[in-house]
């Protein structure tokens, strides 16, 4: 395949795929899983390309199969971050939208203009029985919703949607207008018939909506700012891959799906020049990506800059961001059992106690019989030990621990130390301290912030391994199944309280 065309039938793939498993919007599951043979049907490529395709969308972490399922991986987020990242609106107008949405106590949307739709890029919603169910990617008909009616016609001063898109559904929409005056975004205030009418949520957001709108265009008026040129892929794009994995691997796609993503490092995306030196590509490279991408739809120039488009967010973004903690790191927990055969767990920390929030257990005559929402003293956890290390030290004076087994670590100053062992090891192993004949040994979760946000550990039976064994046999695969959560928790907005 020629470079050019292995990039669009690479993401001709990935549409497919992605479109497949979405899911929710029309009643399938979001978990719906695809094979092999189902996106050879829907692209009309030959079988020997999906195989290629998709080998290679696997190898660079877009793509998950399990068995001969297979599912779009957290990491394909990416793609739309760095239209989020390159169109700056997100950042920039989310923080009044959030407060906005605080101060009415109704769900508040933003909304871009993508061809003959609207696609959101931020969604604040309220928690209710009848609660407005868009997620941020989602595309909905422009003449259909508020948002749509007031892109459509930016010199109108709002547009309203009553019951348009959906029975029981009201919103009011605002324009946001940048400096030059044009429409680049919308606010929504939705809201549902049980609450208001269309007319009384006019009369009642309308005011303070137009106030909010105000301010976003102050805001947009600002000079941006322009930072140094940082990082934004982690992809080898040497010939590495390639000579490694052979013929499977699709070096022009790899390249294609970086130079897409290196859009996003920096606000208004990048020149031609920066596109290459960002990935370490040469330019004529990094040119014909971009062309591809921009006949696509995905990627716009202007005044010589190339900027990444909303549609980029139609490749999983909307089904793949309403994904909870616990779907995220269940797959990596069944891979670490799978290597270890001894059950595995993800806690986070929860007044002094670990809260267990996932959990793959092993099937043997001695097994620990734990289950989620189970809940210990950190203190004599591993996992305990390992979160705390990330706390302040108070957080650790005011517990009290007490012996739950001759083991127990109780004096202050001991726990003291086995907690600061834990931050410089990186890990902990707890002996016996929880009960009687249980050893187990935990690794931080980053988030993507890069704190800790979570622990994941493998417990057994002391009789089955030793301290010696969990560190030589067990550690080396805990430390990356950790890495391999922590990489996804950087492209899924989650916390581990929404599992």
């Amino acid at each position: 395949m020629e470079p050019a065309g292995t990039l669009e039938r690479g993401l001709a793939v990935l549409r497919a795929l992605t479109a497949d498993a979405a899911g929710g919007r029309d009643g399938r599951s979001r978990s719906a899983r695809v094979r092999a043979t189902d996106l050879v049907r829907a692209t009309g490529l030959a079988r020997s390309t999906v195989d290629r395709v998709l080998a290679t969308l696997v190898h660079l972490g877009y793509v998950r199969a399990e068995g001969r399922d297979l599912l779009p991986a957290p990491r394909l987020m990416e793609l739309g971050e760095a239209y989020l990242a390159c169109g700056g609106l997100r950042d920039l107008l989310a923080p009044p939208a959030e407060r906005l949405a605080e101060e009415l106590d109704e769900s508040v949307s933003l909304a871009v203009a993508d061809g003959d739709g609207v696609r959101f890029i931020g969604q604040f919603t309220r928690r209710r029985t009848m609660s407005v169910a868009f997620r941020v990617g989602d595309l909905l008909p422009a003449d259909r919703c508020a948002a749509g009616l007031a892109l459509r016609d930016p010199a109108a001063p709002w547009a309203e949607d009553d019951q348009l898109i959906e029975p029981g559904l009201v919103a009011v929409a605002v324009p946001v207008r940048d400096p030059r005056g044009q429409a680049v975004c919308a606010v929504s205030v939705v809201s549902h018939t049980s609450r208001h009418t269309a007319a009384s949520l006019r009369d009642y957001a309308l005011p303070r909506l137009r106030e909010t709108v105000a301010a976003m265009e102050a805001a947009l008026s600002e000079p941006a700012s322009r930072p140094p040129l940082a990082p934004a892929i982690n992809t080898d794009l040497s010939r590495a891959p390639k000579d490694e994995l052979g013929s499977g691997y699709l070096q022009s796609l790899a390249r294609g799906l970086a130079v897409l993503v290196a859009l996003g490092s920096a606000r208004g995306g990048l020149s031609l020049a920066d596109a290459a030196k960002t990935t370490g590509l040469p330019r004529a490279t990094a040119r014909r990506s971009l062309q591809v991408l921009a006949r696509l739809g995905y990627v716009t120039c202007d005044d010589s800059r190339f900027a990444v488009l909303p549609k980029v967010m139609e490749l999983g973004y909307a089904a793949l961001s309403e994904r909870t903690f616990g779907e995220v790191v269940q797959p990596h927990l069944a891979d670490l059992v799978a290597r270890v055969h001894e059950s595995a767990s993800v806690g986070v920390l929860s007044g002094d106690d670990v809260l267990y929030v996932a959990r793959v257990p092993t099937v043997s005559i001695m097994t620990v019989n734990i289950t989620v929402g189970t809940r210990f003293p950190a203190y004599a956890t591993s996992m305990g030990r390992v979160l705390l290390a990330d706390q302040p030290e108070e957080r650790l004076a005011a517990i009290a621990p007490e012996p739950l087994t001759r083991h127990t670590i109780t004096a202050p100053d001991r726990l003291r130390a086995a907690v600061r062992r834990a931050a410089e090891d990186g890990y902990a192993l707890v002996d016996q301290e929880l009960e009687e004949g249980v050893r187990s040994i935990a690794v931080p979760v980053l988030g993507r912030d890069g704190r800790v946000v979570a622990a994941v550990n493998v417990a057994t039976h002391a009789s089955r391994a030793t301290r010696a064994d969990l560190l030589r046999d067990v550690l080396p695969a805990l430390a990356e199944t950790a890495a391999r959560m922590s990489a996804d928790l950087r492209h899924v907005p989650v916390t581990p309280w929404t599992a």
